[in-house]
């Protein structure tokens, strides 16, 4: 049972994937992240030795800290943290816990290198409809709540990436973030960022009928796609879409993973006796 200041792995994976999911910070010292250098899902790697200097970047109100074992380091930063008024918990176990029950990991090798600020960029096509508002979702929700994205005409989108830094995804070129044969960029995203969790999956499946024209393959499919169409339809700007569209991600996410077997059955009409 976790004890005060403590959340429990199990407490957290409820979290993540979700807009109301606090900072997660790793603290792990080089060792033991060399050991294993995977991420719990939404964390950014921090020196603790330098707190104080970050902290002040630290855009949210509420963290979880996370090194190897829930020890002294964790501890001692989560404390850092309360006395700059944000409420910080630790990982009741750490990483060691985490990766032991089994909950899924990032590999720090699948992120981008991040900007000045910590953040990764991304670049694509301009007017996105599903995939490229999906797989922004899953970044920001289980790899970079920081994430910048960019929208940019077809014919440009690898030119700005290479100009500006940003990592290029959903476009026809043989580049790692895109289709691979069948599957559509969030089901590669989903499988090479170690997410191949069953809600994930589920959600996966979805966004590939619905991005790839097979509406066979889910009964929700065309429910997303008129959902995507319609937001391009309402916004011009892209960004404002991404934005209206991870409240949609949100709710088919929370779907997939609280609420498949959930069923609505009207009342059936009386008949006259």
């Amino acid at each position: 049972m976790s004890s005060l200041l403590e959340i429990s792995p199990e407490k957290l994976a409820r979290l993540i994937g979700t807009p109301k999911c606090p900072a997660l910070i790793d603290v792990r010292i080089d060792e033991d992240f060399d050991a294993d250098p995977r991420l719990i899902p939404g964390s950014t790697r921090r020196d603790y030795r330098n707190v104080q200097e970050w902290i002040a970047r630290l855009d949210s109100d509420s963290a979880v800290v996370i090194c190897h074992r829930g020890k002294k380091l964790s501890y001692g930063v989560a404390a850092w943290l309360r006395h700059y008024g944000i409420a910080a918990d630790v990982l009741e176990g750490g990483f060691e816990a985490w990766t032991e029950s089994g909950f899924p990991a990032v590999p720090a090798s699948a992120i981008p290198e991040r900007d000045a600020n910590g953040r990764t960029v991304w670049v694509t096509r301009a007017r996105p409809k599903i995939d490229r508002i999906a797989c922004p979702w899953l970044i920001r929700r289980f790899v970079d709540p920081q994430a910048v994205f960019l929208f940019v005409s077809p014919s440009e989108v690898e030119v700005v990436g290479d100009r500006f830094a940003a990592t290029p995804f959903d476009i026809d070129a043989p580049i790692r973030w895109s289709h691979r044969g069948e599957l559509c960029t969030f089901d590669v995203m989903v499988e090479e960022f170690g997410l191949s969790t069953d809600p994930l999956l589920r959600l996966a499946t979805i966004v590939r009928s619905a991005d790839t024209s097979r509406l066979d393959l889910s009964p929700q499919a065309p429910g997303l796609l008129a959902a995507s169409l319609g937001l391009s339809r309402m916004y011009a700007d892209d960004l404002e879409q991404l934005e209206a569209g991870m409240l949609l991600y949100d709710a088919f996410y929370r779907w997939c993973r609280d609420a498949t077997d959930e069923t609505h059955n009207w009342p059936s009409p009386k008949k006259d006796s």
